[in-house]
């Protein structure tokens, strides 16, 4: 245990009795659903020529096609409907999710799901990159001003997805180096995608490094929270998606395909939340 996560564990108060001693015979119903982050969930690029496309979001979107966390909900219980809020902004980094989550306690939500990371590495220069330090300090404090304002809420931790998987389904492809370099896409990772130089080898690895990094202090995090926290144990790091996930507006974005996969690899880490045999959610 790090000095850092000890302090994350002393600081974070005690679960609520309501989550702890859930039973079979009342399953847990979130009346409303926020989802925090960035892009990814504010579905950007997923129906439209970049625009935020909340209705194909993974998280909180009401697009049949997609299957999105609130969609499936919403097969267990209509409470929920139209009380699907998508508070993520597209550029945002772990420095803006304070404030999201201020919002989301203001609309007294009581599932959050959040995703959030891959711009905090995806800057013009490494020396940028957030330190995972930093990272993981502004994930505690987000999650505790959830905590204070909803002490009864659940929180779903999304874990980044690999960038550098990116940069492999991508780099041969003529139209998504196109995209990257005119569109100044995620340089850390994404710049001279075709160099076989060391130096550029060896930083395609620290930025993955870095996302790694990230995924462990959502883990960190999410574990000191307790049970009304559940993180997705790196499943989306390491979801070997392709390019018929992405959208074809930038190279980088999930398209509507991509937002599906997300949502069905993680609502398997909540799906006992929601379902009356509270069977524990399966290993992933």
């Amino acid at each position: 245990m790090t000095a850092f996560t000890g302090v994350v564990l002393a600081t974070l108060p005690a679960v609520p009795a309501g989550v702890a001693g859930a039973t079979a015979a009342e399953p847990w119903r979130p009346v409303v659903m926020a989802a925090v982050g960035d892009s990814i969930s504010a579905g950007f690029n997923a129906c439209g020529w970049y625009v935020r496309c909340v209705s194909h979001s993974w998280s909180a979107g009401d697009d049949p096609s997609v299957q999105s966390h609130y969609m499936r909900l919403l097969d267990a219980d209509d409470t929920l409907y139209r009380n699907n809020v998508n508070l993520a902004v597209p550029g945002a980094t772990s420095a803006d999710l304070a404030g999201q989550m201020e919002k989301a306690v203001a609309r007294r939500a009581d599932y959050v799901t959040l995703l959030i990371g891959a711009q905090d590495a995806c800057v013009s220069d490494e020396r940028r990159m957030t330190p995972v330090s930093v990272y993981q300090r502004r994930i505690a404090d987000a999650l505790q001003l959830f905590r204070a304002g909803r002490p009864e809420g659940r929180v779903f931790v999304a874990s980044i997805p690999d960038i550098k998987r990116l940069w492999q389904v991508g780099k041969d492809s003529l139209v998504a180096r196109g995209f990257w370099a005119i569109g100044r896409i995620c340089p850390t990772m994404l710049s001279r995608p075709t160099s076989t130089s060391a130096a550029d080898r060896a930083r395609r690895d620290r930025v993955r490094a870095r996302v790694a990094g990230y995924n462990a202090a959502l883990a960190r995090v999410c574990a000191a929270y307790g049970p009304a926290c559940r993180f997705d144990g790196n499943a989306l790091f390491r979801q070997e998606f392709t390019l018929d996930h992405i959208s074809k507006w930038d190279y980088f974005h999930p398209n509507a395909a991509g937002q599906r996969l997300i949502a069905q690899r993680t609502f398997a880490a909540v799906r006992d939340w929601f379902e009356e045999d509270r069977q524990p959610a399966p290993a992933l």
